[in-house]
């Protein structure tokens, strides 16, 4: 049972291996790492007792090497098939990207390694992380599976890139990072332990060492009195599954072509006999490393075995639901399809300008309800506002007046001054109103990148482009009535000054309130307070709205009488107040007036009269309009842009792309749509054939 555990994560290993280096589910294995001078080849070759792994010097392992022992008991009677010795009939490999080949010389083994190596990384030196798969079916090796990688290096050899170190040192977290992999991390005896390349790799993953296992080689070159023990004790740094000192072939007994038998023999009699290993010589050596990988492995496997098959089911889910967006190979029915296309685009459309889609979101405003922030608040609070006065001073009311009146100096209030500046100010609301319509285009462009982010238009990405430049030519062609629908409304309201508008606060209230703030009553309370013109928004009891004309023109009769009690007793007051007076002649006193002649000096009280009146009645006047705009703006936006794009645009849409000349080339689907189905179907052919196995435990 437990060696079949092992076998199931090896079928595993090799459902996922047909699909490439990338494993959506994190497999129980052990990864071997270490320097490259470490011994982590002669440690593997030791466990599996044979020579198979290319030797030489630099890095020999360039790929990482999936190697999955599998204990195949000797059958009472070997045959020799095809004449082969008994023993080698017993054991062979197989490598995954060869089927149904089986390698009985070992030594064509380390061939094939070599050769597949050079076939996807080059003879530069190179490393590539696609890994090679190989079993060994022997009766002398426990079920194990171990993936040996690349050795760490320091400076780049040869041809080597000059960042290998870099390089291998990625891959090889690529491998250890991922919690269910067990660290076999390889160090020289005779080294310094602290120094370790394999054991600073695994602490960066593993701080607690709790899934780390150290091996020590080279035990037997260690200076003479020294031993590793503290370091087994784990006084050094340590570990808990612990370390498990070795004794590999030396460069010397490799070159005399000493057996693994033999070297395992010399290594046994090594701790048997070592003052400081004897009496633990049960927990040294390679046959004491492999019962204890083969052990860990197990136990590891049992207690991820659930996780794995929930993730294998959750993976499985995930590839089946992409394919389903991915849709299936197209038939030849193009025509029917676009026309669903364009149908499926403008409901979705539609849908979420009027906002009763299925998948309304609480994080965030969308589609409509965008638009109808630019409309009631952004517009709206814009302008609201635009204040008349912070163009229009005091100084300047007072020369419309003075200019409004001509040769003859007004009775009233004139009317002339407030409708030219009434006209000016109306003309500023065309740009925020044009802006209006712009920020409303930019919601309209946004909802078409929304939607054309869908899955489906990523398979057809000529689809796409054409899609985007039919619906945005369209808009850009609704833009042009609805920036002249809402020009001309800013242009009515400037044409024509409508002061019989039942909200417009006529001349005598004016007056009237002006009046009461330049010469207020005694007993004026709560009740008669007067806003000023300073003021947005100015609204006049009722008391004084309904104040008898009689009130007004005593106003202008107080103004007259006061006017003519002035200093001077000029009409103009004190526009040359600042001339001192000498005793000349009348004639004499007499200059032409300068060629630009301004009004300066202080107001009269009448000039303050007038402007006050004024001011109050553009006030009241532009906030009629500005109400009139905020409603009406939105309203020739929709019309002439939303609502149009709503009804006209499934008809456009059709009428350029529904064309048989050029259905074909729109429905050409993407390479890399063609590639990712191919993918998410070989991927869950893999978790599906990785369910069944799971299953059978």
């Amino acid at each position: 049972m437990d060696s079949q555990l092992i076998k199931t994560v090896n079928k595993l290993q090799d459902a996922f291996a047909t699909v490439g280096v990338h494993n959506p589910v994190d497999l129980p294995q052990i990864t071997v790492i270490g320097s490259q001078s470490s011994g982590k080849s002669s440690v593997l070759e030791n466990i599996v007792g044979r020579d198979f792994l290319p030797r030489g010097t630099g890095i020999v392992t360039r790929r990482p090497l999936v190697l999955q022992l599998i204990n195949r008991p000797a059958p009472e009677k070997p045959s020799s098939p095809n004449g082969k010795n008994e023993e080698s009939a017993d054991e062979w490999g197989e490598f995954l990207h060869l089927p149904g080949q089986k390698f009985y010389d070992f030594n064509k083994i380390r061939e094939e390694i070599v050769r597949d190596t050079e076939l996807k990384t080059g003879k530069n030196l190179g490393i590539s992380p696609q890994p090679i798969n190989l079993r060994i079916f022997s009766p002398n090796v426990l079920t194990l599976t171990m993936v040996d990688l690349p050795g760490l290096t320091k400076v780049p050899v040869g041809d080597q890139p000059k960042d290998i170190e870099k390089q291998i040192r990625e891959m090889i977290l690529k491998y250890i990072t991922k919690p269910n992999a067990i660290i076999l991390a390889v160090t020289a005896a005779n080294t310094d332990l602290a120094n370790s390349d394999g054991l600073k790799l695994a602490r960066e993953v593993d701080p607690e060492g709790l899934r780390t296992i150290g091996v020590l080689t080279k035990v037997d070159l260690m200076d003479q009195g020294t031993d590793v023990i503290d370091i087994l004790a784990g006084r050094m740094i340590p570990l808990r599954l612990g370390y498990v000192p070795v004794i590999n072939r030396g460069q010397r007994d490799i070159e005399s072509n000493k057996s693994i038998a033999k070297a395992l023999q010399s290594e046994r009699e090594f701790f048997e006999n070592h003052p400081s290993y004897r009496s633990k010589a049960q927990y040294c050596g390679t046959p004491f490393l492999a019962r204890k990988l083969n052990m860990i492995l197990m136990h590891h496997i049992k207690n991820t075995l659930p996780e794995i098959k929930s993730k294998i089911q959750t993976a499985l889910a995930k590839y089946q639901q992409e394919l389903l967006q991915l849709g299936d190979p197209l038939n030849d029915n193009h025509a029917s399809m676009v026309l669903n296309i364009v149908t499926e685009f403008c409901n979705e459309f539609r849908t979420i300008i009027d906002g009763n889609a299925n998948d309304l979101s609480s994080f965030e405003l969308s589609g409509g309800a965008r638009i109808s922030f630019v409309f009631h608040e952004l517009y709206s609070n814009g302008v609201k506002t635009i204040d008349p006065f912070d163009q229009v001073k005091d100084s300047d009311i007072r020369m419309f007046l003075y200019n409004s009146a001509g040769s003859s100096p007004s009775l009233f209030v004139g009317t002339t001054a407030f409708e030219v500046i009434v006209k000016q100010q109306v003309k500023r609301l065309e740009e925020p109103s044009l802006k209006c319509i712009s920020m409303v285009y930019d919601e309209l462009v946004r909802i078409l990148g929304q939607l054309l982010n869908k899955q489906f238009f990523k398979r057809f990405p000529a689809l796409k482009e054409r899609f985007y430049h039919v619906v945005l030519a369209f808009f850009k062609k609704a833009m042009t009535p609805t920036n002249k629908l809402v020009s001309d409304l800013v242009a009515m309201e400037a044409c024509y000054i409508n002061t019989a508008h039942p909200d417009f606060l006529n001349g005598h209230q004016a007056i009237a309130i002006v009046n009461e703030q330049l010469h207020p009553k005694s007993q004026s309370g709560p009740d008669h307070e007067v806003p000023t013109s300073k003021g947005r928004h100015h609204h006049s009891s009722q008391s004084q709205q309904q104040q008898p004309q009689l009130n007004a023109l005593q106003t202008s009769n107080s103004m007259s009488t006061h006017m003519d009690n002035s200093e001077g007793n000029s009409f103009f007051g004190s526009f040359f107040s600042g001339s001192k007076k000498t005793k000349k002649s009348a004639a004499a006193s007499m200059e032409a007036p300068p060629p630009t002649l301004k009004a300066t000096g202080e107001l009269s009280e009448r000039d303050h009269m007038e402007i006050e009146v004024i001011k109050l009645l553009i006030q009241s006047y532009f906030n009629i309009v500005k109400r009139t705009m905020i409603d009406m703006v939105p309203k020739a936006v929709m019309l002439n842009l939303v609502a149009r794009a709503k009804k006209e645009l499934q008809q456009e849409l059709l009428s350029e792309l529904y064309k048989s000349d050029i259905l074909d080339d729109l429905l050409q689907e993407s390479e890399h749509t063609q590639q990712r189905r191919k993918e998410c179907k070989k991927m869950i052919e893999a978790l599906q054939k990785a369910d069944e196995i799971v299953a059978s435990v």
